[in-house]
C-alpha cells in the first residue's frame, strides 16, 4: 500500500454534487450501470475513511427544465419535471449502492412517501451520523432555481464542511477548455474572482451562497478512478474556491 493510500481524510463532512450527465456515462441520455457503479463504490471508498458524505444530484440526463421550455413547456412545469428527473436518478443511485453493501437514504425536497423520506436537516443529519450516504433528490423544491443552488443550501444546512463539484474537466479555467487549448486552469481561485470572471462551472446564485458563508468548493474531473476519495484525502487536485 502506498503512502497516498494511508493520507488520512481531511473533512468529516462533505456534499458531493453530481451532474445527472455524469451517471450517463458515454450516453447522451439516461443511465448507465457500469458508471452508476463504479461512482457507488467511490462514495462506498469515502464512507469507509468515516467521512459523513451526502449527495446532490442532478437531472439533466433525463430533464432539463430549461430545455423543456424549447418544447413550449412553461418554465415552472419545466423545473418541475427536470426536479423529479432528480428523483429518478437518486433512486437508482441509491439501489446501487444498496446493491454493493454500501447503505443509502434518499430525502427529497417535496413529499413521496412512497418513494423516499421527505428533507429535513435534522432526518438528514440523523442519516449521516450513522454512515449512511444521502441522497438529496428535487433540487431545492423550487423552480427558478438549480440543482447547484440546492447543493450550497443543503451543504449548509447539514453543516458540510466543503462541496466536491464532480465534472468532466480536472478543475476550473479562463474559458472552455474543450473549445480553447490555451485555457488556462486555475489550481486555487476566490468567490469573488468566479463572479467576476462570470465563470459558468457552478451558476452565480451558488457560488454567491457560498461565499457568504465561507464554504469551500473543489471541483474536480470525476473520471479518474479513486478521485473522490483523494479529493477527500485533500490532495492537489482538480480546482479550490474559497
Amino acid at each position: 500500500m502506498s503512502s497516498k493510500d494511508l493520507r488520512a481524510p481531511a473533512y468529516g463532512r462533505v456534499l458531493l454534487k453530481l451532474s445527472g450527465e455524469a451517471l450517463s456515462g458515454r450516453q447522451r441520455h439516461g443511465l448507465h450501470e457500469g458508471t452508476l457503479r463504479r461512482i457507488a463504490g467511490e462514495v462506498g471508498d469515502v464512507l469507509a475513511l468515516g467521512v459523513e458524505t451526502a449527495i446532490v444530484v442532478g437531472g439533466g440526463n433525463i430533464c432539463r427544465g430549461l430545455h423543456a421550455q424549447e418544447l413550449g413547456v412553461d418554465r415552472i412545469s419545466g423545473d418541475h419535471m427536470g426536479m423529479l428527473a432528480t428523483v429518478i436518478n437518486a433512486l437508482a443511485f441509491r439501489d446501487v449502492m444498496e446493491k454493493q453493501g454500501i447503505a443509502a437514504r434518499v430525502l427529497t425536497a417535496f413529499e413521496l412517501p412512497a418513494m423516499a423520506e421527505t428533507y429535513s436537516p435534522s432526518r438528514a443529519a440523523h442519516h449521516l451520523a450513522r454512515r449512511r450516504a444521502v441522497i438529496f433528490a428535487g433540487g431545492t423544491g423550487n423552480p427558478f432555481f438549480s440543482t447547484d443552488t440546492a447543493a450550497a443550501l443543503r451543504a449548509l444546512e447539514v453543516g458540510a464542511e466543503v462541496i466536491l463539484k464532480a465534472t468532466k474537466v480536472d478543475g476550473v479555467y479562463d474559458s472552455d477548455p474543450v473549445k480553447k487549448r490555451a485555457a488556462k486552469k486555475f489550481d486555487r481561485i476566490s468567490y469573488q474572482e468566479v463572479l467576476k470572471r462570470r465563470l459558468k462551472f457552478m451558476d452565480a446564485t451558488a457560488v454567491s451562497l457560498c461565499m457568504d458563508n465561507a464554504l469551500p468548493i473543489v471541483v474536480f474531473n470525476l473520471k479518474g478512478k479513486g478521485n473522490v476519495r483523494r479529493v477527500v484525502c485533500a490532495e492537489a487536485l482538480g480546482t479550490v474556491i474559497s
